[in-house]
């Protein structure tokens, strides 16, 4: 398949190198770009588009999300893509609402990327499994719970969900990539909105227990 123009942004040496060289191989591409961060990334895309760029998340800086976020703006027509390790349905849902079009997994084949590259130019929205059960999951959740669980934010949600599965504080802290004391913060700020005092308290008036 002929693309005109694609963008990988990618902080990893390796993997940019890995990606460069899997497009080069399979796809028909007359200008390829590569960045390693993406202030560099918005620099050149805002003066000069691509058709699709596959974006990391996390880059030193300014993250992917806000440079989709940035480049969607200027140009609303560059299809946005990304390749990242981050499956949590809070990251998922930003990076959708910041203008991408497609999600997927570092762990993704090589072969499955460049399906995924062709399908954007095609129209379609390629989404790796694990992150499409995600997405589901974070809406039958919101579908089983009630008015006050909708009062937190997704991250307060998402921590409650785990307390009600009987996950302890330094599991969560490990599970979500926060500290024990940030799980805490959580934890007083959700008791505060609920005006509860206890786990179980919390759990059953979001309708969680």
């Amino acid at each position: 398949m002929k693309i005109k123009s694609i963008a990988i942004i990618e902080d990893d040496h390796k993997i940019r190198h890995y990606l460069t060289e899997q497009v080069q191989l399979h796809i028909d591409v007359e200008d390829l770009r590569a960045f390693a961060d993406a202030e560099t990334a918005l620099r050149e895309l805002a003066r000069e588009p691509v058709e699709i760029a596959l974006f990391d998340i996390n880059l030193p800086g300014m993250n992917g999300i806000e440079c989709i976020r940035r480049l969607k703006i200027i140009h609303p027509l560059m299809q946005c893509m990304i390749l990242t390790v981050y499956d949590k349905p809070d990251t998922i849902f930003e990076a959708l609402k910041a203008g991408a079009v497609s999600y997927l997994l570092k762990s993704t084949p090589a072969d499955k990327i460049i399906a995924a590259i062709e399908e954007v130019t095609n129209g379609g929205s390629p989404i790796s499994g694990q992150i499409a059960r995600k997405i589901i999951e974070a809406f039958t959740l919101r579908e089983k719970t009630n008015e006050y669980f909708q009062q937190l934010t997704r991250r307060e949600q998402e921590l409650l969900e785990l307390l009600s599965k009987g996950y302890r504080y330094g599991e969560i802290a490990d599970k979500l990539y926060i500290s024990i004391e940030t799980v805490r913060t959580h934890i007083r700020n959700i008791y505060e909105k609920l005006q509860v005092n206890s786990r179980m308290e919390a759990l059953k008036k979001t309708g969680l227990l």
